[in-house]
């Protein structure tokens, strides 16, 4: 794929993202400099204020919604992995891009190099559709580079972090105190899924076995023999 191409293919998909980020969702927020994190949504009993090595200590509003950014961004790549990894070994087996009569291709931490052997495009498809979407999200809230020195701020005035305005399916409330208490149940979810998915991770680098084989709920069918690479 030529670099003309692969440009214009970005930036065609960053438009058609774009349009699902027309409308800021977010309520507007009014940051609390007496509060922990200014405010910011994300605290929840029995865990509360959570920041045992001090990382929020002395920060500024603009500094702690990068951090937030980061950690909701983090989050929001953590679910799809920790599902992708579940739903692509046994039982399940879904992985599209394998024949049908080769289901079983092992742990998931190895599914990427078979991706590589069997469809070699599909990385460079792949990496376009996460810049667009990068690039969307770069459009919709960040401030321009050369603004950036000026103006002090990473992020535009009114940008609540994580709020692209994707909502196909019209699930955010209106009301603030609904909408804030989804986003903490975003956020949670995100902090669980991150330490999920290291931990699931870490058990097949372990003994290269599938999740649910490894605890005892599916058949361990597995043979590498079959597979494009050998590990």
């Amino acid at each position: 794929m030529n670099f003309s191409l692969a440009a214009a293919t970005l930036l065609a998909t960053a438009s058609t993202a774009s349009a699902f980020g027309t409308k800021q969702l977010a309520p507007t927020f009014v940051p609390d400099a007496n509060a922990f994190a200014y405010g910011l949504p994300g605290a929840i009993e029995p865990v509360g204020n959570f920041d045992p090595l001090g990382f929020a200590e002395g920060k500024d509003f603009e500094t702690i919604k990068q951090y937030r950014e980061a950690e909701l961004q983090h989050g929001r790549v953590a679910m799809l992995g920790a599902l992708g990894m579940l739903i692509t070994e046994e039982p399940i087996e879904f992985h599209p891009l394998f024949e049908a009569d080769n289901k079983d291709i092992g742990p998931a931490i190895r599914h990427l190099d078979e991706v590589r052997a069997v469809s070699p495009g599909f990385f460079e498809i792949l990496g376009i559709i996460i810049g667009a979407l990068e690039l969307n999200r770069a459009l919709t809230g960040w401030t321009a580079p050369g603004d950036v020195f000026g103006s002090g701020r990473v992020f535009k005035e009114d940008y609540f972090t994580g709020d692209v305005g994707f909502d196909p399916l019209g699930l955010s409330p209106e009301d603030p105190d609904e909408w804030y208490a989804l986003h903490t149940k975003e956020l949670q979810n995100g902090r669980l899924a991150m330490l999920g998915w290291a931990g699931m991770v870490a058990q097949e680098l372990v003994n290269g076995k599938e999740i649910f084989v490894n605890a005892g709920l599916a058949e361990d069918r597995f043979d590498p023999s079959k597979l494009p690479i050998q590990f």
